[in-house]
């Protein structure tokens, strides 16, 4: 598009009074270079340790599973290689087995010769989990044969595939596009559930649990039950009691005092991700340390369920425990973990820099160099809290550390300034980036953008808006849902109209379903039922499915027998609309009691809707609805 003309239609939209942009210099990022020492770095009174400095140096030494998976990983699948993996003397426990295989997920291949071996040859015992990661991780392309034949396999020892697996595999191949094995394991689950006798039993056992709170009596019930206990059946249990944590904690102990059964690792794990929530974060940690006191781990595949279930319910300071707690142990998080818990804490209101610096410290002290995803999320917390000054020491220390800031470092600041109301100097450093040899991409336009809305600053937000096109970036459809939304907070509803039907217009741009719903909304809140029905209309040509409930509830109100039938027409490509869509208006004129108005629209409908059967009722009989007409 003419970006002449794009920024003067922007400028258009501006109120009248921004003829000027006043923005104070701000200093820019890393001017210096700092010669760093993280000891000199003062966060809440206390000092962060000096174990950043030079951490680029170390070497790493991995753990015993480490070493297996690297031993897999860098050969090809031989008796050899089966040779060098029995001359390590690892004992195959099930977070052992679990944690090689998450390793090899993307080698589907190679995680089933593994899987086959460890079972066939080894003597590991699979369980209903350890069978449903293998199946997630063989539901590819090239390994369907494998999935199939351990689908049999899983069956035959009694193990069954669970609904959430199910569903998280039928994902996978429909995104796949293999809609010949979607269909049969639709099939599959549908008659395993059929001939599955254990949905009974499990049945009977949470109906008793459910049925009152836990006590004796409920003992009681569950005995006479006579349910040979399985590990398969806990674990089946426990999956249906994760939205009653305490029921499922009461019935795991109760488990646990019966003769004859023993709890295991399997049963443990179960039960932590079952635990995992804020109102039994207590029962929680007792269990990890009853796992611990019988020398028990966690898998890696329940850590990363378990910690993104607590990073979920922002509860930072249980996830950094438990990854202290992991990093600790042989069974040691990745570094992406890592980063996607620095990610986390940042993303609070306020960011706990202690933690941010315990998970930092924890992820060295494995052996691991911090890498330019790491300072960036040391980097992302700084900035959030207003810490810019330590910010930009840290950026300092990743200079040295051989990395140089790039649009997420710059995007970061822009982002931390423009929540700490600074937006002249957020202004700034995006002006300034060129200069440092790094051009402002769409995404820190819109944090700036963004900043500037939330702060209520929509005028200076179209002026950067503007400012981002006269430098030949494109706007997407994210940037105008949040100007859009910005306009709305400030009322400027009509505002908000003519730009999106500018940059559809003339950037040929095509806005979110969502930023269309929530403005034919705020359009018909303020009477303007034509503009509203121009992005009806716009919907269709997006091939958007019609929004029609916000209309029939206008017209209904205060729109004329014209309007509903302009409404109609935009409802459909076709010569009219649907036979339902007549009688959803027609109701609702009903409802109002605007009885003639629906009498006059009746007239206007074609003769096989004032045949329909609801229209007949609605107005009497079939013979005085068309007569009427």
């Amino acid at each position: 598009m003419n970006r002449a003309k794009a920024i003067l239609i922007s400028l258009r939209l501006a109120n009248s009074y921004l003829s000027t942009r006043l923005y104070t210099r701000a200093r820019p990022l890393c001017s210096q270079v700092i010669l760093f020492s993280y000891q000199s770095l003062s966060l809440s009174n206390q000092s962060y340790g000096c174990h950043l400095v030079n951490s680029h140096q170390r070497l790493y030494f991995s753990s015993t599973p480490d070493s297996v998976v690297k031993l897999v990983l860098a050969n090809e699948w031989s008796t050899e290689l089966e040779s060098e993996l029995e001359d390590l003397h690892q004992t195959w426990t099930h977070e052992t087995v679990i944690f090689v295989l998450k390793k090899l997920y993307k080698d589907p291949q190679k995680a089933s010769y593994f899987f086959n071996w460890v079972c066939e040859k080894m003597g590991c015992s699979p369980s209903s989990s350890l069978y449903s990661l293998m199946l997630k991780i063989l539901a590819d392309q090239e390994t369907m044969k494998q999935f199939w034949i351990t689908v049999k396999k899983m069956k035959d020892e009694g193990f069954y595939i669970d609904e959430q697996t199910y569903w998280t595999i039928s994902g996978q191949l429909k995104k796949a596009k293999m809609a010949s094995d979607v269909a049969a394991l639709s099939h599959f689950y549908k008659r395993m559930l059929q001939e599955n006798a254990m949905d009974s039993v499990v049945e009977s056992v949470v109906n008793v649990i459910l049925g009152s709170v836990w006590s004796v009596s409920v003992e009681k019930q569950l005995e006479e039950l006579n349910v040979v206990l399985s590990d398969n059946v806990v674990i089946r249990v426990l999956k249906e009691l994760r939205s009653y944590p305490s029921k499922a904690s009461s019935f795991f102990h109760w488990v646990g005092h019966c003769p004859n059964y023993e709890h295991n690792t399997v049963t443990y794990n179960a039960i932590a991700r079952v635990l995992c929530q804020r109102d039994s974060i207590e029962e929680f940690w007792s269990v990890i340390e009853e796992m611990k006191v019988a020398g028990l781990e966690m898998d890696i595949d329940t850590y990363i369920k378990v910690s993104r279930q607590l990073q979920k319910s922002k509860m930072m300071e249980d996830s950094v425990k438990l990854y202290e707690l992991m990093m600790n142990g042989p069974f040691k998080p990745s570094a992406q973990d890592c980063i996607i818990l620095l990610q986390s804490i940042s993303r609070s209101d306020k960011p706990d820099l202690d933690l941010v610096f315990r998970v930092v410290k924890k992820f060295e002290s494995a052996g691991h160099t911090l890498s330019k995803a790491v300072y960036d999320g040391i980097h992302r917390s700084l900035t959030s809290a207003g810490r810019f000054d330590e910010a930009e020491k840290i950026v300092s220390v990743m200079k040295n550390a051989g990395y140089e800031p790039d649009n997420i470092t710059y995007s970061q600041l822009v982002f931390g300034l423009c929540k700490a109301k600074r937006l002249d100097e957020a202004c700034q450093i995006v002006d300034d980036m060129e200069a440092h040899g790094c051009v402002p991409d769409i995404k820190t336009w819109t944090i700036l953008i963004q900043g500037h809305c939330a702060a209520g600053e929509v005028d200076k937000a179209l002026m950067c808006f503007a400012s981002m096109m006269g430098k030949n970036c494109d706007a997407d459809a994210d940037l105008l849902d949040i100007l859009v939304n910005g306009f709305i907070s400030q009322r400027k509803i009509e505002g908000a109209y003519k730009l999106l039907i500018e940059m559809v217009n003339k950037a040929r741009l095509r806005p979110w379903q969502a930023t269309i719903k929530v403005l034919i909304e705020k359009l018909l809140g303020v009477m303007k039922l034509e503009e509203a029905l121009d992005l009806l209309r716009l919907m269709k040509k997006q091939n958007y499915p019609p929004y029609p409930d916000p209309f029939v509830q206008y017209i209904s109100k205060f729109g004329t027998v014209e309007d509903a039938a302009d409404f109609l027409k935009a409802l459909t490509v076709k010569e009219y609309p649907s036979s339902s869509a007549y009688v959803h208006v027609l109701k609702s004129f009903f409802q109002e009691g605007r009885y003639s108005e629906a009498k006059d629209l009746l007239y206007k409908c074609p003769h096989h809707v004032r045949k329909h059967d609801e229209i007949c009722k609605l107005f009497g009989s079939k013979d005085s609805a068309a007569d009427t007409a």
